[in-house]
């Protein structure tokens, strides 16, 4: 059942929504007031990277105790915990690259791990409610990554960039003890998808829970008609809505209609984009309003219209308690006070297809000289999408990857152009790694009212307390 909440913190990028921040906001509020969400998005990697890096605080192995086979920690502590950390430049271990059509016991493994442990350090020492966040557009990793989060006993689960419908029945299998299947798209596949099957207690053995607690299920959407869809798709699996607009950070839908751009190359959202809020209310469920509603004004005038209330984003990413780099928070505080910062919805950006909102800053992927100078290559294979070759073999392509590799995928060249790699940038972004990508929302006047020059911060304490002030 849903937690009578009002406010969602989102699960922002690649572990800027980390445990230890969503597990502070989840103490910031009594219970029932503010659902805080971990990203859930990489954290294969995540979790690997830490331990090889000594695993700061011991968090990981705090969390991967608890994980019911002793046996399947130990090996994944043997494979990658460095004590005291890799030396300086030495490269890490990567996780095996998961495929639909023979995926990696492997591969598996850590994806339940990592999801649990994530899950469980956000739930560490208190009893209010957690959420974990996925993209819906990374589809082959989602059966083992839900198993691992209700393992960990997660809440909520939220997820868009797709259209998540599938999601609610992943969720009843697995609360009522079944086997559960999630169809992926394969490009020139005759069928259009190839189905992925798993069983978490044939997998791991009868130590496996037979039933769980179902966690409550939010889509994040980008219009009422894309609800009222998942609704009948997947009745009774909904327990509330978040609609999102264009000013929220990371991946946006495209504007409904022919899209139209402006001089910078941004698509241009109009009257059709605006939420119809008497669709919304007719769906039966609770609504979250998400983009651009971070300040008390912006909960006031969705409670105003008959949502329950609001989801925020960079107002928790630029606190001093994110997941974000910290040269990049102060880069981004002082070029709004300085009246230079920029946000650009770039339609180009993202291999998904989607616009992206790119912060526009020196020194990363936005930058022009600092695209043109990286190396293309692909080592996570996070968007790497599936596609069934003239011979039936299946092969992994991203339009971010080398030109040739792409070429020889059966890819269009003119695809290439301008794509960042987000998988490599969005965990530099984090803090591990050189060329980062900056996602943030378009609507930063927060910042405004939190920091009172371009030397200052704030903290997550600050951030709930002006959340919740007068409108």
């Amino acid at each position: 059942m849903l937690p009578d909440i009002d406010q969602i913190q989102g699960g922002m990028g690649v572990n800027i929504s980390n445990p230890a921040l969503a597990n502070a906001v989840a103490r910031l509020g009594k219970r029932g007031t503010i659902l805080a969400t971990v990203s859930g998005v990489a954290v294969d990697k995540i979790m690997l990277i830490l331990l090889q890096s000594g695993d700061p605080g011991g968090d990981i192995q705090r969390a991967l105790s608890h994980f019911p086979s002793r046996e399947v920690v130990t090996e994944i502590l043997d494979r990658y915990y460095v004590p005291g950390g890799l030396p300086p430049g030495a490269p890490y271990k990567l996780a095996p690259m998961l495929r639909i059509d023979q995926p990696s016991p492997w591969a598996i493994t850590l994806l339940v791990c990592a999801n649990f442990a994530f899950v469980w350090l956000a739930k560490e020492g208190h009893s209010n409610p957690i959420s974990i966040n996925w993209l819906e557009k990374m589809q082959r990793f989602h059966l083992y990554s839900i198993a691992g989060a209700m393992l960990a006993g997660v809440d909520v689960v939220t997820m868009g960039a797709g259209i998540p419908h599938q999601t609610p029945h992943v969720l009843d299998a697995y609360a009522h003890g079944r086997p559960a299947e999630y169809r992926v798209t394969v490009t020139d596949c005759k069928d259009r998808t190839m189905t992925m099957q798993f069983d978490p207690r044939e997998f791991f053995g009868r130590w496996w829970p037979k039933e769980f607690n179902r966690p409550s299920f939010i889509p994040i959407v980008s219009s009422h008609v894309l609800a009222e869809k998942l609704m009948e798709v997947a009745p009774g699996g909904i327990d509330a809505v978040v609609a999102e607009g264009p000013k929220a950070g990371g991946h946006n839908a495209w504007p409904r209609g022919k899209p139209v751009f402006n001089d910078g190359g941004e698509p241009i959202y109009g009257e059709r984009d605006e939420p119809d809020f008497g669709r919304y209310r007719s769906l039966g469920v609770p609504v979250y309003l998400g983009g651009g509603y971070a300040s008390p004004a912006g909960l006031a005038l969705a409670r105003s219209v008959g949502a329950r209330g609001i989801q925020t984003g960079s107002i928790w990413a630029l606190s001093n308690s994110s997941g974000l780099y910290s040269g990049h928070r102060r880069d981004v505080i002082r070029r709004y006070h300085q009246g230079v910062l920029k946000i650009k919805q770039d339609p180009k950006a993202s291999s998904t297809g989607y616009p992206l909102q790119v912060a526009q800053l020196p020194g990363t992927l936005s930058d022009e000289a600092v695209y043109q100078a990286r190396i293309r290559e692909c080592r996570h294979h996070g968007l790497s999408v599936p596609r069934q070759m003239p011979d039936g073999s299946i092969v992994y392509r991203c339009s971010a990857e080398p030109v040739e590799e792409y070429r020889d995928k059966g890819g269009n060249i003119a695809d290439v152009e301008r794509v960042r790699c987000l998988c490599e940038g969005l965990i530099a972004t984090a803090g591990f790694g050189k060329i980062s990508i900056v996602t943030l929302g378009s609507d930063l006047s927060f910042l405004g009212d939190l920091t009172k020059d371009e030397n200052d911060s704030y903290t997550l304490e600050q951030a709930m307390a002006y959340l919740r002030g007068p409108a």
